[in-house]
């Protein structure tokens, strides 16, 4: 976990109960899911197996241990968890390297965020080589802090990642506002006490009670989420 601001920052979002936004990475700021997929199918065509699509909304979403674990089970290829998460980084950050397309919205919110001095962190599954890459398209200057699945002792769905954010940012999960774009992140924040925001990217997400789903993130914007907060608390 890194962090770049003082954590009393946290505490005022421009003057509403609203004390920091949390977004994931993949699927939801940048357009990558597929990258992902694309990048298993690869790997597991170079092994002599075929995934089949029914497998993707399994793995979407989850950390690199559990997708590669259920994959290697799921074909019964000969190669251990570490060997296949080697080659899965490589074969996707080959892929981000070419350039990685944000999401519909994106860049619109972040600037808002930023304009208006919201502590805003970036809380992904990925690995940190791999959200350090994305962070120089994304611009590191956007996010007071980035926590990555190797990096917590539990990622998504548990919440530990979310309570990360928030202990770096010194605020209270329950004032804090999560983007997220699948089930598993989604529990995550809502594990931690946040409100969420819900953009599915692969597979459908039902509202809920503290959860709010959308089409994309040209739904949202500030005013959107602090409401979210108020309207919860």
């Amino acid at each position: 976990m890194t962090s770049t601001v003082p954590a009393s920052l946290a505490r005022t979002a421009g003057g509403s109960a609203l004390q920091a936004v949390f977004l994931d990475m993949d699927g939801t700021l940048v357009d990558t899911e597929g990258f992902w997929w694309d990048a298993e199918r690869e790997v597991f065509a170079d092994l002599g197996h075929e995934l089949d699509e029914a497998w993707r909304d399994v793995v979407v979403g989850g950390p690199m241990t559990r997708s590669a674990g259920y994959l290697i089970e799921a074909t019964g290829a000969d190669i251990t968890l570490a060997e296949l998460t080697v080659l899965l980084n490589e074969r996707f950050e080959t892929r981000i390297a070419r350039g990685v397309p944000l999401m519909p919205g994106a860049e619109r919110l972040l600037t808002e965020l930023a304009a208006h001095n919201v502590p805003t962190a970036l809380v992904s599954a990925s690995h940190r080589r791999i959200i350090d890459r994305v962070l120089a398209s994304l611009g590191r200057d956007r996010f007071a802090l980035s926590v990555a699945g190797d990096e917590v002792p539990r990622t998504k769905p548990h919440p530990d990642p979310y309570l990360h954010a928030a202990h770096g940012l010194g605020a209270d999960p329950t004032r804090c506002a999560v983007i997220e774009d699948t089930a598993t992140g989604v529990a995550s924040a809502e594990a931690a006490g946040c409100r969420v925001v819900a953009v599915p990217s692969v597979a459908p997400i039902a509202p809920a009670d503290g959860r709010i789903v959308v089409g994309s993130l040209e739904e949202v914007d500030l005013s959107f989420l602090r409401t979210l907060i108020t309207r919860m608390n």
